[in-house]
């Protein structure tokens, strides 16, 4: 677990809006994060989507996904 996402986990450790603020800061990250993977996992070829041991429609089906999808 990150120290970010510690401090939001842990309720009384920042005030309201602090809390708040991290916990926007945090999903910003975690949706840039999605969106960089989901794009590097696009530009695979096949060769090396089988060495990760993922087939090609499966990487395709979670390279569309939007970033804000699980």
């Amino acid at each position: 677990m990150s120290p970010a996402e510690t401090l939001v986990l842990r309720p009384a450790a920042l005030p309201p809006l602090s809390r708040m603020v991290l916990g926007v800061a945090v999903l910003v990250m975690t949706w840039e994060t999605r969106r960089r993977t989901r794009q590097h996992l696009r530009a695979l070829d096949a060769h090396m989507l089988k060495d990760i041991g993922i087939d090609p429609v499966s990487a395709m089906g979670e390279a569309v996904r939007p970033f804000w999808r699980h």
